[in-house]
């Protein structure tokens, strides 16, 4: 565990504070939200793409239950 809190630390996505032995352990958003406005532009392109692969499993659930195949 302590290794896996090292490297979030080290990546600057928490905070450690020392509390007598204890070391507190805190989310830092700034980097996450940095990472979602990236992510902004492709959200709506992905979306449309993710649903329209739902819609082909949905089809071929569907093709499988009635044995059309095609």
């Amino acid at each position: 565990m302590s290794r896996h809190l090292r490297v979030l630390r080290e990546a600057g996505l928490v905070t450690a504070r020392a509390e007598g032995k204890r070391r507190l352990y805190a989310l830092d958003l700034r980097p996450l939200r940095e990472i979602d406005e990236w992510l902004e532009p492709y959200r709506d392109l992905w979306a449309r793409r993710l649903d329209a692969l739902d819609t082909e499993i949905a089809r071929g659930r569907r093709a499988r239950r009635t044995g059309d195949g095609a």
